[in-house]
């Protein structure tokens, strides 16, 4: 082992599962802690040592700003020795904020506003022609080179192009000593009371000196200060008029378009950014999209008449004022409501659309007398944009969303900018334009930039030139090259935040630092895996300490060090069961060395399943980068669908299929990706889709909780006859509710006690002694077991416990199935692992009924699993296919998709160079496709085994 200085030594961890230990990890080099899901990998990494870290950063602080921070308590553990300053890469999914981009993560967005508010030309929007701004002493010597022996007038203009009556204004002028306007053209004296038709757009300049330019001292002075006058009056811009010639021309400090005379502020960083007043399109406010009203979704069909229906919002004909008001409508444009909308005037149903105000007189022939009526209605399309915009209720705002279409603002067209910063160009593109590239284009365009450029931009950006190159490159080292710098942040998958963040990292350069990563090798094909090994390397190499809580085989065979934690999970777990060297670990008789070595591995099924004949066919997806996708998915097979990271996977089932099926079976409201049809829905009866979300973001939350046992325990606990007695009622059994729980921790079973400047502690509480429960409720025992007992067993005892109540043990038995037997009933939801929270997802689904016609689909199920995870969830997945169902997987993970019955490779590449069909069929079909990515590392799979 190394000497002590050089090591992270941890001395008594005792965090959730871990039971005292010991662990010394070398610092500078790349360590990866493997083990079992819920071993204790992320408790020892995260836990403890990155908390630690954090403590110690918060530490430093004075008590006064400790305060106002709020502080972290301290981790379970003696001493942690040789501690540096630690960054956590998690998995957790970055902002969800819209206005998020993966430009503004990495910072590369920030250098791009620089360049364009330092190094770009500007150009006019209305003449295309570049953009110019001048000193005072070239505008001085301008006009008088330009003008020399001509009679001028210098003005000032304080009103372009803008309807109103101007009668302030002209005081205000007269007032500040100037006797003369030009309005319109035309050259006024000031009178009182004087105004324009405010009605009429209006060009007003204030005539602040008439002069002959000569040669002369006098007429330089004079000319310097009319120049001050009428830039102070004019907001930098003054006009000159030539009086024989009656011609204009416009000067201005800031940037000034030489014919038409629009001017630009002088550009600066937030004059690009969405996310600032001065950046942002003002229409879509920097969202760069807008909800739109679809007439076509407010009458979907044209055949049926306002009475039967064809106004979805109102739906049949009811006696109330909307349809009071369509009546007369009907009378004003002479149609009867039963008449089919398309023979409806056009003119009514603009009214019918989009409102208005009418009044009209009806000559009634048998009375002989005249009815006036006044129309006065909002209109269906309006009442659907004013409940969108502003009503506060949740649900209304979503059902006026049904009949509204997302689309890019029409005035930004989807740029997020205003006008003026779109026409800063360097080397013919805007920023929108190099924000809309992929990683690749984006670092194929800064290539040889600098011969592009002028030599005083060249200059200037220089510097920002090299950061924004040596950014392109981590991101590309990473992986991510499909992505482009406008993609929203909530769209990326935990895999690509993590990605991300990783790639930010490395550019900031920073050294003698320990990052500490959670399995960054999620959502990335087999083909990118090299890339981010030799990424996290390069960060060891620089002097930074790597630590990287990981299953893929690849990455514990590059790794420095390995710390192999078990020999279990849960309470089983919490050990380590071997260290050292990749070569060294193997020789240990542990779970993962056997993996590795070989001795145990994931069988290939010896034959393929038939599928029940029928399929699920989907033809014309063109969502994201999907170039017209068409595919047949075959029922009653478990089917795998892969492709590197970007090829369009995600877009093909979670954005365009499961919205499909999930609205079709379920109602759902969210809208799918575009297509053009869907045959075979007939053939299922329902759908699941389990993603990698957390269960429970509160320490409330637990497994019970969320599969619903809990309920069924509840309800037999106040069946017991004591409870019955008492009157209890399954409310009683809540450590939500008053009345059962403790009330001093109020169900929590600890408290907080506020230290002031000092971290929090957590105590158990003294009146329930962590139990959760008041002494009333405890005193209720089923089987000699109270309500807590319960929450305290693990899956295993508990299925053991409840073994003759049916509805309890099936869902209990789901969980032991999916390997999650560890765990106890009441454990708090934030401790457990992402692929822990995914499997009691998995566990809740399979314990309701199936019919045999359910289409199941699972995102990267396999996330967070040891080798021996994934082969007990394979043999849940596999049960449910036997049974007659359809299980889609989108995964990266060999050793699941070389079991499935059929796969769907979609690609070949990432971005735009992706969203095809490469090939589709048996895993030993696919893997000799020659331009698949995946084939080549499933035939190195396929043929290890065989």
């Amino acid at each position: 082992m190394a000497k002590n200085e050089d090591v992270i030594e941890v001395l008594g961890a005792r965090v959730h599962n871990l039971k005292n230990i010991d662990v010394k990890i070398p610092r500078e080099k790349l360590v990866v802690i493997t083990g079992l899901s819920g071993s204790g990998k992320s408790s020892l990494a995260f836990d403890t040592i990155y908390a630690e870290g954090q403590r110690r950063y918060i530490e430093t602080f004075s008590a006064y700003a400790r305060q106002f921070l709020g502080s972290l308590e301290r981790p379970d553990v003696d001493k942690i020795d040789g501690l540096s300053p630690v960054i956590a890469i998690e998995q957790k999914t970055t902002s969800k904020s819209p206005r998020s981009t993966v430009g503004t993560i990495t910072e590369i967005y920030d250098f791009l506003r620089l360049l364009y508010a330092r190094g770009s030309d500007a150009f006019s929007f209305n003449t295309g022609e570049k953009m110019v701004s001048y000193s005072d002493a070239q505008i001085k010597g301008l006009i008088t080179t330009d003008y020399i022996d001509k009679k001028i007038s210098i003005l000032a203009p304080v009103v372009r192009s803008r309807k109103g009556h101007y009668r302030e204004l002209f005081e205000q002028i007269a007032k500040q000593g100037f006797i003369k306007v030009r309005v319109d053209g035309e050259v006024l004296n000031i009178e009182k009371g004087m105004r324009v038709d405010r009605y009429k757009m209006h060009d007003i300049e204030i005539v602040i000196d008439r002069l002959k330019i000569t040669d002369s001292p006098d007429n330089d002075k004079r000319l310097t200060e009319t120049i001050n006058t009428a830039m102070y009056h004019g907001d930098d811009v003054l006009m000159v008029l030539d009086n024989d010639k009656n011609e204009t021309r416009f000067f201005s400090r800031s940037l000034m378009c030489p014919t038409s005379g629009i001017s630009y502020p002088n550009p600066e960083p937030n004059n690009f950014s969405f996310n600032s007043p001065k950046g942002m399109c003002s229409n879509c406010k920097g969202l760069g999209q807008l909800y739109q009203i679809n007439e076509n979704k407010i009458v979907p069909d044209a055949s049926i008449s306002i009475k039967q229906g064809a106004l979805a919002p109102h739906g049949p004909h009811k006696k109330n004022w909307i349809f009071k008001q369509l009546e007369l409508i009907a009378e004003r444009f002479k149609f009867k409501l039963s008449d089919p909308w398309s023979k409806v005037p056009k003119e009514a149903q603009q009214m019918i659309f989009y409102g208005g105000s009418d009044k009209f007189e009806v000559n009634s022939k048998d009375l002989g007398v005249t009815r006036k009526y006044n129309i006065d209605f909002e209109g269906v399309a309006t009442f659907l944009q004013n409940t969108y915009d502003a009503n506060e209720s949740r649900s209304l705002q979503r059902w006026a969303k049904d009949f509204m279409d997302k689309v890019p603002c029409p005035e930004c067209q989807g740029t997020r900018l205003r006008q003026e910063s779109l026409y800063f160009k360097v080397d013919g593109k805007s920023i929108a334009e190099l924000a809309h590239m992929d990683i690749v284009e984006l670092a194929e365009w800064f290539k040889g930039i600098e011969e592009r450029l002028g030599k005083n931009q060249l200059k200037i950006a220089s510097e920002i030139i090299k950061e924004v190159r040596t950014r392109l490159q981590f991101l590309i080292d990473v992986g991510l090259t499909y992505l482009a710098l406008d993609r929203s942040s909530k769209s990326l998958s935990g895999g690509e935040a993590q990605r991300i963040r990783l790639a930010t990292q490395i550019g900031s350069q920073l050294v003698g630092v320990l990052y500490i990563l959670d399995e960054p090798s999620i959502g990335l094909h087999q083909r990118d895996n090299e890339k981010l090994i030799h990424s996290l390397e390069s960060l060891r190499d620089v002097g930074n300490s790597v630590i990287v809580v990981e299953h893929d085989k690849d990455m514990i065979e590059s790794a420095d060090h390995v710390i192999d934690i078990g020999p279990a999970a849960g309470k089983y777990g919490g050990e380590i069961v071997s260290q050292g060297t990749p070569s060294e670990i193997l020789k240990h008789k542990t779970l993962t060395a056997d993996y590795l070595n070989g001795t145990r591995r994931i069988e290939i099924p010896e034959k393929l399943r038939e599928g029940n004949g029928n399929f699920l066919e989907i033809t014309g997806c063109t969502g994201n980068n999907l170039k017209n996708v068409s595919v047949k998915f075959p029922l009653g097979k478990m089917i795998g669908v892969t492709g590197v990271s970007g090829s369009g996977k995600s877009t093909l089932i979670n954005e365009t299929l499961y919205p499909i099926l999930n609205a079709y079976f379920f109602n759902g409201v969210k809208k799918p990706m575009p297509y053009k049809k869907i045959k075979g829905l007939d053939h299922l009866d329902k759908v699941i889709e389990i993603n990698q979300s957390p269960i429970g973001r509160t320490p409330r939350s637990n497994p019970a909780t969320y599969t619903g046992v809990f309920s069924e325990v509840r309800s037999l606990f106040a069946k017991v006859p004591e409870a019955m007695i008492r009157g209890y009622k399954p409310g009683r059994f809540s450590f939500n509710v008053k009345g059962g729980r403790c009330e001093t921790c109020r169900g929590g079973g600890l408290r907080v006690i506020e230290m002031n400047f000092l971290p929090d502690v957590y105590v158990e509480c003294e009146t329930c002694q962590g139990k959760r429960f008041n002494r009333e409720t405890l005193e209720i025992r089923y089987k000699g077991k109270s309500i807590f007992d319960v929450l305290d067993m693990t899956i295993n005892e508990s299925c053991d416990f409840f073994e003759n109540i049916p509805k309890i043990f099936r869902k209990l038995k789901t969980i032991r199935d999916v390997g999650l037997g560890y765990i106890t009933l009441g454990q708090q939801s934030t401790t457990l692992s992402g692929g822990e929270a995914q499997r009691i997802k998995l566990a809740t689904e399979l314990s309701k009924r199936d019919t045999g016609n359910t289409f199941y689909i699972l995102d990267e199920p396999t996330t967070g699993l040891h080798f021996e995870d994934i082969r007990v969830l394979m043999l849940v997945l596999n049960k449910l296919v036997d049974k007659g169902n359809t299980v889609l997987i989108i995964e990266h993970n060999l050793d699941v998709i070389k079991t499935v019955d059929y796969i769907i490779d979609i690609g070949p590449e990432g971005g735009k160079g992706g969203g095809t069909i490469v090939g589709k069929g048996t895993p030993t079909e696919v893997s000799k496709i020659k331009k698949s990515h995946t084939a080549r590392f499933l035939k190195k799979e396929l043929t290890g085994l065989i």
